[in-house]
């Protein structure tokens, strides 16, 4: 047996987590409400059935650039599985691109964190049976400094941050490695009932050692968690 056909405990294998905007076209708005929906319904549908778990959230009215979101995961149980992800990906998309298109694309992998041991009750499972209503995803890049540390100096800051984290028990995080795939190094993502206190947590962290190297957070996206039917009732 070869070492990418050696099967791998459910703790071991990582998922990919893919989050896209995306931006609906002024053809798509010039249909009947009954003609848009159905073909929204579709397109949504297409995404849903390229991976193992696929959410929707709502963009509309809080950036100006996209429409909705949307984040899928699915397991990395070989090496084969990102290019299977991506070209049934691509193939869900082509039928609607006069309608929609994606407007930004953040993805990585997860893996275990090297500043705790522990799995914190904290982490977002991707796979879990109901989502938080609001969601916020970003890029994110340390500075080369950052790196030129010792781990125990990186360690003594991060604790600092896991600690204020804490404070915000009902705030739950992914983190996804993006190292060499994207732009970023990291892609960073909440779930919370409570966007005002979300807030309160980042404005938080800022007062910490380690927001002094970091490069870039931004773009950022907030979106609201909505079933396929009850987006479909925003469509008109």
């Amino acid at each position: 047996m070869s070492n990418t056909e050696q099967p791998m405990s459910e703790e071991m294998v990582p998922v990919l987590g893919h989050f896209t905007t995306y931006r609906f076209s002024p053809a798509f708005w010039a249909l009947e409400g009954a003609e848009r929906r159905e073909r929204a319904e579709g397109w949504y549908e297409a995404l849903a059935a390229s991976a193992q778990e696929t959410q929707l959230y709502l963009t509309q009215g809080l950036e100006t650039e996209s429409d909705v979101l949307v984040w899928t995961s699915h397991p990395v149980s070989s090496v084969e599985m990102p290019a299977t992800f991506f070209s049934a990906r691509a193939k869900a998309e082509a039928p609607f691109r006069a309608l929609v298109s994606p407007v930004h694309s953040l993805w990585g992998m997860t893996r275990p964190s090297e500043y705790s041991k522990a799995r914190s009750a904290q982490e977002i499972d991707p796979f879990a049976e109901t989502r938080s209503p609001y969601l916020i995803a970003y890029p994110f890049t340390k500075t080369a400094d950052w790196y030129l540390f010792g781990r125990e100096t990186r360690q003594g800051m991060m604790n600092e941050h896991i600690r204020i984290g804490k404070q915000f028990r009902d705030i739950t995080q992914l983190l996804l490695y993006s190292f060499g795939l994207q732009d970023q190094e990291f892609v960073v993502v909440y779930e919370t009932d409570d966007l005002a206190l979300f807030s309160r947590l980042v404005y938080d962290l800022r007062d910490t050692e380690a927001r002094r190297y970091t490069k870039a957070d931004t773009p950022l996206h907030t979106g609201i968690h909505m079933t396929p039917a009850a987006w479909l009732e925003t469509l008109g």
